[in-house]
């Protein structure tokens, strides 16, 4: 079972909440600050955001386009949308503690806030998909110096070359060169950033002792993301 942490983000001057089970953003958090800021008169209320017709259709289309099947979750309350409907929030239903919302949700929600949250907004995300940039790039060092204790001084740098493929094969199922430098989103850096330190910590903790081994650990990352399960044994 994958454990959850709620992460405390900056956003402009404002903390935003995001949960890393599945990157959802506690939208009622960054509302109840705005409304409490003493600095604005223009109080915004949650019902008629998720009650906009423009929402609605926002809604449908992540769902069409991410086949995602919630957009609103709650732990322990229906409070979900499915296929792009809402069960409690839009019609007539009590708002619960904290509504979380879908990334893309999220942005759309706090820019409708205030348009003077757009850049702040917009740098957010920027900023996140270079850290996980730099992140992954760390993750990459921090891999090497675990492989130099795996394999002889003269073939650290084949042994590498050929996990720097794997892990492009792992990650974006194709290799070429500076081909990471085409994946620019948030997701996939993230990803490739968890696997480099997955795998130095399984080095590092004794339980890949060899090359093969991690080349092995490679592959079966690989079949698990991309091998029809309908060939499966």
């Amino acid at each position: 079972m994958t454990t959850n942490q709620n992460m405390i983000r900056k956003m402009g001057n404002y903390e935003i909440i995001q949960r890393t089970l599945d990157g959802y953003f506690e939208a009622n958090a960054l509302l109840r600050q705005w409304n409490n800021d003493i600095q604005h008169e223009d109080k915004r209320e949650m019902n008629k955001f998720l009650s906009s017709e423009k929402t609605k259709e926002f809604i449908e289309t992540i769902v069409e386009r991410e086949n995602e099947k919630s957009i609103f979750r709650d732990f322990g309350e229906l409070q979900v949308v499915i296929k792009g409907k809402t069960r409690g929030l839009l019609h007539g239903g009590s708002l619960p503690a904290s509504v979380w919302m879908h990334p893309l949700l999220f942005i759309d929600f706090a820019m409708w806030i205030n348009p003077r949250f757009k850049y702040d907004v917009l740098k957010f995300v920027f900023d996140e998909m270079i850290k996980y940039r730099h992140e992954a790039g760390d993750e990459y060092r921090t891999l090497a110096a675990a492989i130099q204790k795996i394999v002889k001084k003269d073939f650290i740098y084949p042994a590498m070359s050929k996990i720097a493929e794997g892990l492009n094969w792992v990650i974006f199922n194709s290799h070429e060169p500076a081909i990471r430098n085409k994946f620019g989103d948030e997701d996939k850096q993230r990803e490739l950033s968890t696997l480099e330190k997955k795998l130095a910590d399984l080095i590092n903790e004794g339980f890949l002792t060899n090359f093969d081994q991690v080349l092995n650990y490679l592959r079966k990352r690989y079949n698990e993301k991309n091998y029809p399960k309908v060939f499966a044994t």
